[in-house]
């Protein structure tokens, strides 16, 4: 997905540039949520909840209760409509504990010195370090906003400070029950998609490394724009990891209702070892990448194999890369036979065989030819029996 400071950096265009891109990226976005079930529609039903908790904690609160700080109910609300029910009721714990610690020390501030100002100057001090304690999480904050609030409604009677933590209780309680009752979030479609796109982007990677070898026409600048899509891969990867943490949360206290009731999406997540297998791939990516900056460059002893060796070897990656794409297909429909048919992986052991015979070659011309091939042969090899399991130990 395309960051947004991606999107606003200024590529030599003028601002209106930058604001054509922006809109092109919130279509694209629109169209995706309208289309069908996908990340988009989940933030947009996210959203809704979460302002949708809102709106009932600020019902309850002002026109049902008549509670005169019906303010704190639709705040806490807002924000405790989190990604997973687990952490909004975790959340919900730290951040009314954190109103509390805030609304009480507040009110003792005041309550000794009389005076707004050399209250905040008591408590906000105190309630920013609390923020930082590691059982607040990212909540602490909250302990010093709502001293701040309280102290700016110059009211700090026992009733209005029993008021506050009510309606801070309130909200968690309806943001908690909006979030788990209605759509709760499961992620394991995320991990499906993150984990599939893994084998797709190392597929690109390997057709443009293929492509550019194949021409001949390769050097350092190349190189380095290879080892930038490998870092892609990596940032890939650690995206594929985060999904997977989500999921597991996500289904923490709502699987067994959701079962029950029939909600939970009718595939389950890929097992985690397609995670590890597709980790090795990226390493190898990386490795070989690495192995072709350093063949170009000019002020190193390794030179990249000839001209013949070199289109060898990028064919031997361009169908290592298909290999790639069929396994991604292969993830989103684990329907689908990805399995390359008998030409394919003959083709592939034919050209192993080839570049077996040319690394022979180049052992009889000292050490340095040999290293190069070598060591990329080495990679390709770790490729294919990673992308095409049971291949490579035949």
């Amino acid at each position: 997905m395309t960051r947004l400071t991606d999107a606003v950096r200024p590529h030599g265009g003028r601002p209106a540039d930058a604001l054509r891109r922006e809109a092109r990226i919130v279509l694209r976005a629109g169209r995706a949520a309208w289309h069908g079930p996908g990340r988009e529609r989940d933030l947009v039903v996210q959203s809704l909840k979460a302002a949708g908790a809102a709106l009932i904690a600020w019902y309850v609160a002002s026109d049902w209760l008549g509670d005169p700080m019906a303010l704190m109910a639709p705040w806490v609300a807002l924000v405790l409509v989190q990604a997973t029910v687990y952490s909004s009721l975790r959340q919900a714990g730290q951040q009314c504990t954190a109103i509390c610690a805030g609304t009480l020390l507040a009110s003792g501030a005041q309550a000794l010195t009389g005076d707004t100002l050399g209250a905040l100057a008591l408590s906000v001090p105190v309630l920013m370090l609390l923020s930082n304690w590691h059982r607040f999480g990212d909540q602490g904050i909250y302990g010093a906003t709502t001293a701040v609030f309280t102290l700016a409604s110059g009211t700090v009677s026992a009733s209005a400070v029993g008021h506050r933590v009510g309606q801070a209780v309130l909200g968690a309680v309806i943001g908690v029950t909006v979030n788990a009752l209605v759509f709760p979030p499961i992620h394991l479609r995320d991990v499906r998609e993150n984990l599939a796109a893994l084998p797709q982007e190392a597929g690109d990677v390997l057709h443009r490394i293929a492509g550019d070898l194949s021409e001949g026409d390769w050097d350092g600048q190349t190189a380095a724009h290879w080892s930038s899509c490998a870092a892609r891969l990596e940032r890939r990867l650690d995206a594929l990891r985060s999904a997977r943490g989500w999921s597991q949360e996500s289904l923490r206290l709502t699987a067994g209702p959701l079962r029950a009731a029939r909600r939970l999406p009718p595939q389950s997540v890929p097992p985690a070892e397609e995670d590890e297998r597709w980790s090795r791939v990226t390493g190898h990516i990386a490795a070989l990448t690495r192995t072709l900056t350093v063949a170009a460059d000019d002020g190193r002893t390794p030179a990249p194999p000839d001209g013949p060796a070199l289109r060898s070897y990028a064919r031997l990656l361009d169908l290592i890369g298909d290999a790639c794409h069929a396994e991604s297909r292969r993830l989103l429909d684990p329907r689908e036979d990805t399995r390359p048919d008998g030409g394919i992986e003959d083709a592939m052991w034919d050209l192993h065989e080839r570049l077996q015979k040319e690394l022979r070659e180049y052992a009889s011309q000292g050490a340095a030819p040999v290293t190069v091939l070598g060591t990329l042969l080495l990679q390709a090899e770790n490729l294919w029996t990673e992308t095409v399991p049971g291949t490579g130990d035949q």
